[in-house]
């Protein structure tokens, strides 16, 4: 039975990965609620600790953290004004309810209507939203950093089924 929750986990780590690269499914959740249904069906002699859990769970934290700024910094570098920065905001939050595309083309929309409010040209508008982009491009990077992270946490961590 040990090595059938093995395999359990096995499978939702892969998920979560993919899930870090393609937003269809939260990733970084689904590879802590993995770490966590193997602690309690294998009891705390046969998997991880709950300060490993934690760690797991700040780390989760994390990368909804990295989710929600990337975009922000990304046009921030580009040179948005605060209004472009704050719609790079505002559209990653409402992007997140509609899947991989809402994640991309969110904060980027909310970015050029930001710098539109705030009276700027299209060029200006058009660069902070390409560094929105770039943004959420490097917050995926750095999700997928974490969730490695996170899975190298757990296998270091948990006692081997062999």
């Amino acid at each position: 039975m040990e090595l059938f929750w093995w395999l359990i986990v096995i499978i939702l780590f892969a998920v979560g990965l993919i899930g870090t690269v393609l937003p269809v499914f939260p990733g970084t959740t689904i590879i802590l609620a993995a770490a966590i249904i193997h602690r309690l069906m294998l009891g705390p002699e046969k998997s991880v600790g709950w300060r490993t859990v934690t760690i797991l769970v700040l780390l989760t934290l994390l990368s909804y953290a990295i989710d929600v700024v990337s975009g922000y910094f990304g046009a921030k570098y580009f040179g948005a004004t605060r209004w472009g920065t704050f719609g790079a905001i505002i559209g990653a939050l409402l992007g997140l309810f509609f899947g991989i595309i809402g994640l991309f083309v969110g904060p980027v929309l909310g970015a050029i209507v930001g710098e539109f409010i705030a009276g700027k040209r299209m060029i200006d508008a058009g660069r902070a939203g390409w560094g929105s982009l770039l943004g959420n491009l490097g917050g995926m990077i750095g999700k997928l950093v974490i969730a490695l992270t996170m899975i190298s946490i757990f296998f270091l961590s948990a006692p081997s089924p062999i």
